[in-house]
């Protein structure tokens, strides 16, 4: 094979399409909803939805009310405008078309429903809501041409008045839903959604900013794209409020909260990391920030219960005077637990243990000075080899000799210095 040539295929790979085709199947021959046909068949939503986006878009324009070939599905947009669903834009495109021809100025929306075969009402709306564009148009170019109807245009005074209370909380407060500022005001909710669509277009732009804005960014408390707030439910902070003190206030683990409170472990483990990840961060002794990831990687396992049951022992060590051992037997712990666990919590206190500080400021264990005080002698005032001393005294010879480098620097250099005088005088 030279070096330019290229083996990559074009289209679905075989493997891809032997894996949705039970999908595709389901979703041609009937009208079960992508989710549902997913979760029978054991796919990924988001896998089976772009497969079908890319390979049979003619089947998703199908479904939405929009019969082409697939030769020609490639061309057609679904998503026309937002809130509006691709069948109905299907259904009043040739209509709102014609609301926007100079073709048809002379007849009037009703006019022009009927003649397209549509609700006079439901096209009205469907102005309104997602073409208000259209009917400026229309009212400017019907005035200038004499053919005004004689209707009073724009918000009627009552219409502005029942509304006017729900507008002001809309522009006061972002985290309320339009649904919300209906039901508090006690008016229509879709006359309310009509009123702001129409005549206060800049507040839906800014809402709709907002949202726009906040999507995919999940900050507690704050908002997001779908324009509620990102906090737990009042039932769910109810459910675990018990063990979510206990948790904050005693060193317990979540395992043993969980069981004491009654509630799910699973369940209790994803509300601290979803709402309380601060206290997760804090009992394993890491830095946690609002919206960043936390690399859980680095972090060692480390258990609350555990560090409650050592603490008292670990004080006493740091006072000094005592061993691990006399320390472990005070407070009933086995000496070779509390060793293991000074040895990966506490390594400088682990380190520091037993240990005593030279003339020169080293820390030296005194078994091990003890072990070695001739031979060091020895080695300091003779010629004798590191390995020679070792054998005599019985003990490794590179222990011994990382021991002298490590605690004597000086003793080595000095030891050298003899070797080359006796070498010289020789």
């Amino acid at each position: 094979m030279t070096a330019h040539e290229c083996h990559r295929t074009r289209g679905c790979k075989p493997e891809t399409e032997a894996k949705y085709r039970p999908a595709l199947e389901l979703y041609a021959a009937t009208d079960l909803s992508t989710a549902e046909i997913c979760r029978q068949c054991g796919i990924s939503t988001s896998g089976f939805s772009r497969y079908i986006g890319i390979y049979h878009r003619h089947l998703m324009l199908e479904r939405n009310g929009i019969k082409c070939s697939q030769e020609e599905a490639g061309d057609i947009k679904i998503s026309q405008r937002r809130g509006q669903r691709p069948e109905t834009h299907a259904k009043y495109k040739e209509a709102i078309a014609a609301c926007d021809s100079m073709d048809y100025i002379e007849y009037n929306v009703s006019q022009i429903a009927r003649e397209f075969g549509l609700d006079s009402t439901n096209l009205g709306r469907q102005l309104r809501t997602h073409y208000p564009e259209v009917l400026e148009f229309r009212e400017r170019a019907r005035q200038r041409l004499g053919l005004d109807d004689g209707l009073p245009h724009g918000t009627r005074p009552w219409c502005k008045e029942q509304y006017a209370e729900a507008v002001e909380l809309l522009r006061a407060d972002r985290y309320i839903t339009v649904q919300e500022a209906a039901d508090r005001c006690n008016v229509s909710y879709t006359g309310l959604e009509q009123h702001l669509i129409f005549y206060h277009k800049e507040l839906v732009g800014n809402r709709i900013k907002i949202r726009e804005q906040a999507t995919r960014q999940q900050h507690r408390g704050k908002i997001t794209g779908r324009g509620t707030l990102h906090v737990p439910t009042p039932e769910t902070i109810e459910k675990y409020a018990e063990a979510l003190h206990l948790y904050r206030t005693t060193p317990m683990s979540a395992r043993k909260i969980a069981k004491r409170t009654g509630v799910s472990i699973r369940g209790f483990y994803d509300y601290l990391q979803t709402w309380h990840k601060d206290l997760v961060c804090e009992r394993k002794g890491i830095p946690y920030e609002e919206g960043k990831p936390v690399d859980w990687s680095s972090v060692r396992k480390y258990n609350p219960d555990t560090a409650a049951k050592y603490a008292e022992a670990i004080a006493r060590l740091k006072e000094g005077g005592l061993t691990t051992a006399k320390v472990a037997a005070e407070f009933g712990l086995h000496p070779e637990c509390l060793r293991q666990y000074l040895k990966e919590h506490e390594p400088e206190l682990h380190a520091r243990l037993g240990m005593r500080k030279t003339e020169n400021g080293k820390m030296v264990s005194p078994k091990s000075m003890e072990r070695y005080r001739e031979a060091i002698h020895l080695y300091a005032t003779t010629t004798e080899s590191i390995k020679s001393l070792a054998r005599r005294f019985g003990f490794n010879d590179c222990s011994f000799g990382q021991f002298i480098r490590r605690q004597f620097p000086e003793l080595h250099e000095q030891h050298q210095k003899l070797v080359r005088q006796t070498k010289k005088t020789d």
